[in-house]
Parts: structure tokens; C-alpha cells; sequence
């Protein structure tokens, strides 16, 4: 069948390519001049299973309630005069349980181990390149506490089949020689050997070339402007070409994978998404030292922050700020990241030449994407993956692939049916 997938980020990228390989034809909609510009620009570059603790957990609301007179604080609560992001609170307190906490942390590990494998088995058939490093991801703690709690999740995890191990100091500066330079402060680590890291920008701009070499259609500079319904099914997609004319773009089936603008273009038929989009940030800087820069791929889970190493870049990014749709970068917030870096790093990187990025999140209230049909026989979602899609994409396009075949995805994961 023909399909329209609408927007160009990792998600829709991968969904175009496995759909093509499941034998469809495949037409890419994105307003941008090329593939994966907006969130999936810069982000942290972790393929990480090992982050599958939803940020909706026991702990985060009294973490919240702390952090809300800190404009650095790691999660950021903007009140607006905004109903989505009331209800999107709401919703997300609720998702705090233990029960529901546990629930989502094993269908994000399922999801996450499922895609992980996927993405190796589409490198080890493309030969596809995007600085990715597979040593692992190093999760370190400075605080007692936080490193007990995570000891907890690690255990967890183990039972749903990841690899996450508890390390002493000792240990963490074994696998990742830089942490020597505060290896008085550490209290402990987790370490996920198994899990990766890479640019998630070249992955997707090469993937988009590899699928359209394949015969997908990537239509770039073309606004969505609405989705027409008639009869329980979507009928077409009215766009505004590059050159400023209105047109109907048809196909058999629709994939909305337009990360934290999807509920916009659905919800006028009806169909109500809580995604809300959490606002990241991340610095790139050269490396300086690379003797005192990082190989091993870090998590810095008390300040929400992630490391990566891309080639001759270093990555750093993190933290989730609720507060619209606003891309504007706050600067405070910029310079709270450089400083951790600098403090624990202080001779990795080249600050002098850090460049500031951010980017907004599709965030459910639990971290648990939406991938499957809607109410509207041939409408699809692909979208809501939060911190984790570059984690999830290969997975949820692969399993999204799947289900609009007529088979039955491989991993147990609530899809929409």
C-alpha cells in the first residue's frame, strides 16, 4: 500500500525505512530542508536500555517540589496558563505509583532491547556509519542515596533481561579511566555493557539517503497544514508546497511521527495525545585532552545529564524544561551544564568553543510511547518517545512496520490496536 509518513526526525525516518523493506511505498513529509533538524538534531547520543526508569517514578515528586525556585534544576516546571500542560502534570503524578512507575520501566526495557537489536541488525546489513561507540553506558553517583535507588533500579532491570550491574568507584574508573579526575566524590556506578552510543543526526540523515536510494520519497520543505477524515478513515493531508501552493497529498495509510507537535495535528479529529514537550539541552564541544576525555558513553543521573563521545566531539546534554513550545535557549541553564562538565572534567573538553542546542521532547506522562492504530482505520502514530528515541527508533519503526503489515510485532509492548 502507499504510505504517507509525516515528519522526517528518527521516527519517521525509521518508520520509512522499514515500511519500504515490508514491500510499501513510502512518501516522507517534513517541513525542514532535510532529515532529523529538529529534536533529533543533538541529542545526548545514547542508545540507552539502561535509561528505561521513567522519569514518573516514587522519588520525582518530592525532587520536583525542591527543584521548583532553581533555574538550573535538572527538571523545570514552568507554570503556564496552559491547559495541556496541567493535565500533562497531572497525568504524570499519577504515573509516580510504584505500580505504574513499574509497569512503564518494563515495557520501556522490552522496547529498548527490541529496538537496540534492531539498530545493530540494520548496521550489520548497511555497513551504516555515525560515530557510534559500543562500550557500553556507565551510569556514576555522587550521592549515596541516589546511587542506593539506583542500585534498586539496576535490579530491576536485570530481571527483564538488561545487563546492568552495580560497580564500586574502584570499578567505574576502571571502565571509564576519566572518572579518575573525581573519583574522590564517586559513591558507586551501574554499567550496561551492552548498550551504545552515536550521532543520532548522522544516523538519520545517512538512513534517509540509504531509504530513498531504496525508493522512498522525501518530500522536504512542505508544511502539514491538517488532516482530512471522512467515513472512520484519513482521506488525504492538506500541505503547502515550497513554492507556497495548497495541495492534497493521498495515500492508503498516514503515520503521524511529528514528535512534540503530533497532538496539534490530531487533535481536530478528535484524537487526544498527553505528549508534552520537555525541553533539552546539550553542549558540543572539541575534545582538548584526550587522555582526561571520556570514551565510555556516561549517564550523571542526579543532574540528568548524559555523555557521549562522537569521534572528536564531545556531546553533553540533558535536564527537561515544561514550558511550551518555546525554543529560546536559556543561557543560565546552558552554563549550569558546562559547569558540571568542567568540575568533574575539568580537562576534556574545549569550553571556548561549546555550541548550545535545544530541542523539545515528545514526553509522555510515563515515558510509554504511542505506537499503533488509531480509532481511524488507516491513521498511525509513531511519536511520544521522550528522552529515549534514539533509543527506541529502530524498534518502534520496525514493530510500527509490522502491525500495518498485518503481523504480529515480536516484542510484548502496549501497542495501539
Amino acid at each position: 500500500m502507499k504510505v504517507v509518513v509525516l515528519g522526517a526526525g528518527l521516527a519517521g525516518v525509521a518508520s520509512a525505512w522499514y515500511l519500504r523493506a515490508a514491500g510499501h511505498e513510502v512518501t516522507v513529509i517534513d517541513r525542514q530542508p532535510g532529515a532529523a533538524l529538529e529534536t533529533s538534531f543533538a541529542n545526548g547520543g545514547q542508545v540507552s536500555v539502561s535509561h528505561a526508569e521513567p522519569w514518573a517514578n516514587p522519588r520525582a515528586p518530592a525532587k520536583v517540589l525542591k527543584w521548583l525556585a532553581r533555574g538550573d534544576a535538572p527538571l523545570l516546571f514552568r507554570p503556564r496558563a496552559d491547559l495541556q500542560q496541567w493535565r500533562w502534570l497531572a497525568r504524570f503524578l499519577l504515573e509516580c505509583l510504584p505500580a505504574r512507575a513499574r509497569r512503564n520501566t518494563a515495557a520501556l526495557v522490552k522496547l529498548g532491547l527490541y529496538s537496540r537489536a534492531a539498530l545493530q541488525a540494520l548496521r550489520r546489513e548497511t555497513g551504516i556509519r555515525y560515530d557510534e561507540l559500543g562500550r557500553g553506558i556507565l551510569h556514576f553517583y555522587t550521592d549515596a542515596r541516589e546511587f542506593e535507588a539506583a542500585c534498586r533500579a539496576a535490579e530491576l532491570m536485570r530481571g527483564l533481561g538488561l545487563d546492568r550491574t552495580v560497580k564500586t568507584p574502584a570499578e567505574c574508573v576502571a571502565i571509564e579511566p576519566a572518572l579518575a579526575a573525581c573519583r574522590a566524590r564517586l559513591a558507586g556506578g551501574t554499567y550496561a555493557a551492552s548498550d551504545e552510543s552515536g550521532d543520532a543526526h548522522k544516523f538519520a540523515q545517512a538512513l534517509a539517503q540509504l531509504a530513498q536510494a531504496r525508493g522512498v520519497e522525501f518530500r522536504y520543505r512542505t508544511s502539514i497544514r491538517r488532516l482530512e477524515a471522512a467515513g472512520g478513515a484519513v482521506s488525504g493531508v492538506a500541505v503547502s508546497t515550497p513554492e507556497g501552493a495548497d495541495e492534497r497529498v493521498r495515500g492508503d495509510a498516514y503515520v503521524v511521527a511529528l514528535g512534540a507537535w503530533s497532538p496539534h495535528l490530531v487533535a481536530p479529529l478528535g484524537i487526544r495525545l498527553d505528549i508534552y514537550p520537555a525541553k533539552g539541552y546539550s553542549v558540543t564541544m572539541p575534545v582538548r585532552n584526550p587522555a582526561a576525555a571520556w570514551t565510555v558513553s556516561l549517564t550523571d543521573d542526579e543532574r540528568k545529564l548524559v555523555y557521549s563521545r562522537l569521534g572528536e566531539r564531545l556531546r553533553i546534554a540533558g535536564t527537561a524544561e515544561l514550558s511550551g513550545y518555546d525554543l529560546r535557549i536559556d543561557r543560565a541553564r546552558c552554563a549550569a551544564i558546562l559547569a558540571r562538565v568542567t568540575e568533574l572534567f575539568p580537562e576534556a573538553g574545549d569550553a571556548d568553543k561549546a555550541e548550545f542546542w535545544a530541542g523539545l521532547r515528545p514526553s509522555t506522562p510515563g515515558n510509554v510511547p504511542y505506537i499503533g492504530r488509531t480509532r481511524y482505520r488507516n491513521l498511525y502514530l509513531n511519536t511520544g518517545h521522550g528522552t529515549l528515541g534514539w533509543t527506541q527508533a529502530c524498534g518502534s519503526a520496525r514493530a510500527l512496520a509490522d502491525l500495518m503489515s498485518g503481523r504480529r510485532p515480536e516484542v510484548d509492548f502496549p501497542f495501539l490496536l
